[in-house]
């Protein structure tokens, strides 16, 4: 079956359209580069054809490229997989550059067809690249279409001919945030930036494409960068304008990224270098920088994890084998920030939502913040007015819980305290069908005790939302010991329904994502107690890849929130709490009233509008640094360790069953290192045997928390990874 099939009509225009079989997105495959290159090839030969348009058959036009033809351009190499991606690389370039020539003679430029690009919606990657290869590009202007080059996000950059167009249009400042930060633009932006030249209405989309490949000159099909005297908009590197671009492009990109992501840094070398030489050239260069990254073990670790194991944990890898639990009615108990970002998302997902407080101002108060989110996207034109009162429609706000009545799925976000959890569980529950699932939004309480308080333990669940909700991708569901394959199919279909990735961890304190982040922020803390420059502990962090340094995280979540922690910690362990110099500094900030952020004051200072200004001066006043400080990788091997190894003992527990769950959950959940792909993968690349020698020297250093787990020493002493035990490749959706 055809990929890309060609038609001819009456006035000579073919239309070559992209149609995977069994796909609902277009992605390019092995095949499909064999089949639109035959295409190409017919249409350029056919002298009855007088141009073509190139356009998909499904409502997008592209996702990207499948990312498994890079491990086969990899595996059909053999022993030099390097000259595999190269070569295979190389022949999409010689496809796109045959789309822009043409057939045109390659001297005089003349003889060649117009080709345009007609995307009907969404346009990703590899599908985009095709497009800046065409002569014109023409997208449909409606709400779900966007085109962009994403690759920057998931380890790898544009390496189909998209680096090196894409500044030669435009030059490098204006291609920056698409280049690197992977931004996809709406219809109108698109337009705006010239990453295409119409926007027009989707039912006429091929008309208006057929009609200026009609109307096309020669002239209108010679690129820019063919033609004699092109200059490169904002100079070449060698010009004074042009050193100036590239000098703050360089600043600009290892400000952002801290020397943590090689892909960002190849992506510049292949555009400095590719500006000093012609296009083929470039190309070339382009392709072997791609092929760079490639071979790096960071970037097959950000695809496995931000793109193969998020789509499967997406479509259902970890889902028990029982029919659809798609949510029809949505319960939310608490109208505070959390429940009604909960509310938010799922209205906008269609659900019908009812949201409870304890009276009708409690509870207006979570419509008015539901409010003020869909107005702000009217605001930036995400949505429309129009858009905006249908969301609300679906939305009761209301202190009655009788309106709960016929409502499938219950989500309770109401304050952490159990006994306040328990009577709002019971007063819900009395009017909810017998076979609705029950979930409580906890970030801490066991989910076992919870669910005392619940009629039915095997119906109850814990649903873990990260703040804010409209904004984190992950959502922790949390089995408990007595809750069902029901229960655990329901939150996974509602997180699916409202486009969060789901991982699905055991029922022990803290979880998974707060038993791994609240390490690092005590280790962070505790060098500041011990003397560390507290400057040192973030810069440290920042340069590992983590967002927020270990000080400004603990700010932005407040002081008082880890004060509670502590308190509450230390009164279910007792004896077995493990004292740290950290809580001293903590309890001692919040005695001062140094909460953080929301107070304008915590370990950093704050401006009067709470802009951060730098760290406080009195943390060196009461802590005063020592001496000699550490060496930098002495600071960054405790933060990443101190989360990796959390994340291996919550494997060896139970609470984690997928390594993929816990990669994924790192990165999407508090930031882990997304360059590594989570912690499995990095103490993959590192290797479980230097892992073991990095932990032992630690300990030996600084005590038994960072005491290498014993699943850590046997993968070390059997010469095996993580993911060569773990992968579970039959289990992938």
């Amino acid at each position: 079956m055809s990929i890309f099939t060609l038609t001819t009509d009456a006035d000579g225009v073919a239309t070559i359209a992209w149609d995977l079989p069994g796909r609902s997105m277009n992605v390019l495959t092995y095949e499909g580069i064999a089949d639109l290159e035959a295409a190409v090839d017919r249409a350029l030969a056919d002298p009855a054809v007088r141009g073509i348009v190139i356009t998909s058959a499904k409502p997008d036009f592209a996702g990207g490229m499948d990312l498994s033809l890079l491990s086969a351009m990899k595996e059909r190499a053999g022993a030099d997989p390097a000259r595999g991606l190269f070569d295979g690389v190389m022949a999409i370039h010689g496809l796109l550059r045959k789309i822009e020539r043409a057939g045109m003679d390659p001297k005089t430029l003349k003889g060649g067809k117009p080709i345009a690009w007609a995307s009907p919606g969404l346009s990703a990657g590899i599908g985009t690249e095709i497009g800046l290869a065409c002569h014109r590009r023409f997208l449909a202007d409606q709400p779900k279409a966007r085109v962009g080059l994403p690759e920057i996000l998931i380890g790898i950059f544009p390496g189909g001919g998209g680096t090196t167009r894409l500044v030669r249009m435009m030059g490098l400042m204006p291609a920056a945030p698409l280049l690197l930060e992977g931004k996809m633009l709406a219809a109108a932006a698109a337009r705006s930036a010239g990453l295409v030249d119409e926007t027009v209405p989707p039912d006429e989309l091929l008309a208006r494409a057929k009609a200026w490949v009609l109307a096309a000159g020669p002239a209108d099909i010679v690129k820019p960068w063919d033609q004699k005297g092109y200059r490169i908009p904002g100079g070449a590197p060698y010009t004074p304008g042009g050193f100036m671009t590239f000098v703050g492009a360089s600043a600009m990109v290892h400000g952002r990224t801290q020397g943590a992501y090689p892909a960002a840094r190849a992506m510049l070398s292949a555009i400095y270098e590719g500006a000093l030489v012609p296009f083929d050239t470039a190309l070339r260069i382009e392709a072997r920088w791609f092929t760079h990254v490639l071979m790096n073990p960071s970037s097959a670790a950000m695809i496995r994890s931000l793109f193969l194991n998020k789509q499967a944990l997406e479509k259902g890898a970890s889902r028990p084998a029982v029919p659809d639990q798609t949510v029809r009615k949505l319960g939310i108990l608490g109208a505070g920030m959390m429940g009604a970002g909960i509310a938010t998302v799922a209205a906008q997902a269609g659900i019908e939502v009812v949201l409870i407080d304890r009276d009708q101002a409690a509870a207006d108060r979570g419509l008015g913040h539901v409010e003020a989110w869909l107005d702000e996207g009217v605001k930036k034109k995400r949505s429309t007015p129009e858009k905006k009162a249908e969301i609300l429609a679906r939305l009761t706000a209301t202190p009655d819980y009788a309106a709960l009545a016929g409502a499938d799925l219950v989500v309770e976000a109401v304050f952490e305290d159990p006994a306040i959890k328990a009577e709002a569980t019971r007063k819900a529950e009395a009017h909810l069908p017998p076979d609705a699932i029950f979930a409580t939004n906890t970030s801490t309480l066991p989910i076992g005790e919870l669910a005392k308080a619940s009629r039915d333990a095997a119906r109850f669940i814990g649903i873990h939302f990260f703040s804010p909700v409209e904004k984190m991708a992950l959502v922790e569901i949390i089995r408990g010991r007595q809750t069902g394959d029901v229960a655990v199919a329901k939150a996974l279909d509602f997180v699916r329904q409202i486009r969060k990735t789901p991982i699905v961890v055991g029922d022990a304190r803290f979880f998974y994502a707060n038993r791994c982040i609240l390490p690092y922020i005590n280790e962070g803390v505790r060098m500041v107690a011990e003397g560390v420059e507290p400057a040192l502990v973030e810069n440290a962090a920042r340069q590992l890849g983590m967002p927020l340094g270990p000080l400004q995280l603990t700010d932005e979540v407040s002081l008082d929130l880890g004060v509670k922690i502590a308190k509450a910690t230390k009164a279910a362990l007792g004896d077995a709490y493990p004292e740290s110099p950290a809580d001293a500094v903590i309890f001692a900030l919040a005695d001062q009233g140094r909460l953080g952020r929301k107070a304008k004051a915590g370990f950093y200072a704050y401006d009067e509008k709470g802009k951060r200004e730098g760290l406080w001066p009195g943390l060196r006043e009461s802590w005063p640094p020592r001496d000699e400080q550490p060496a930098l990788v002495e600071v960054q091997h405790r933060l990443a360790m101190i989360q990796a190894l959390e994340a291996v003992r919550a494997l060896e527990d139970g609470v984690l069953t997928d390594i993929r769950e816990g990669d994924v959950g790192a990165i999407l959940g508090w930031g882990f290192m997304p360059w590594s792909g989570g912690p499995f993968s990095w103490l993959d690349i590192l290797g479980a045997a230097r892992a073991v020698e990095i932990a032992d020297t630690l300990a030996a250093s600084f005590g038994p928390r960072f005491a290498a787990p014993a699943l850590l020493r046997d993968l070390a002493g059997k010469g095996e990874s993580f993911y060569g035990r773990f992968q579970p490749a039959a289990r992938a959706a």
